[in-house]
């Protein structure tokens, strides 16, 4: 028996203006997750600006995999070689299918790099704010309306 389910926020779409991308996206990564576990990944939050992504590899090559980036996607792609067509398995357990993982990345969070090692291709991500987008604190100043002197100063007399 295969369960089908769908994410609806009828209640977030009453209450918010502007937000449609947001929920689309948020669908859309929902109906991708269900779908496909293959290869298997980690997603880890080392700290609040930096993560990796790590996904289980085994089999593939440097060559056969590729890691870019486009405006606010991570692409993880494999491309089995297939150099190996006439060797005969007996038993073949080890899945080296093709394969593209897609991550829709936050603002300000761009790839550091990416290594393979021991069947592990590991991506670090790390999020720099610009100066001018960091929240800022704003001094308040005061004027006292209530006598008359402030800003303006004092001019009954």
């Amino acid at each position: 028996m295969t369960k089908t389910s769908t994410l609806s926020m009828p209640h977030l779409y009453r209450s918010t203006v502007g937000f449609d991308r947001l929920f689309e996206e948020l669908g859309r990564q929902f109906e991708t997750s269900a779908q496909s576990g293959y290869p298997p990944y980690d997603v880890v939050q080392e700290n609040d600006d930096e993560y990796t992504v790590t996904l289980a590899v085994a089999g593939f090559t440097m060559d056969e995999l590729n890691v870019t980036k486009e405006k606010d996607i991570l692409r993880i792609e494999g491309v089995s070689d297939k150099s190996d067509i006439r060797t005969r398995f007996l038993h073949r357990g080890i899945a080296k299918r093709n394969f593209t993982r897609e991550f829709t990345l936050a603002d300000h969070v761009d790839v550091v790099d990416a290594t393979l090692e021991l069947g592990m291709l590991t991506v670090h991500l790390k999020r720099e704010v610009p100066e001018a987008e960091r929240p800022r604190q704003i001094s308040i100043s005061s004027s006292d309306v209530t006598t008359g002197t402030g800003a303006l100063g004092n001019d009954a007399e």
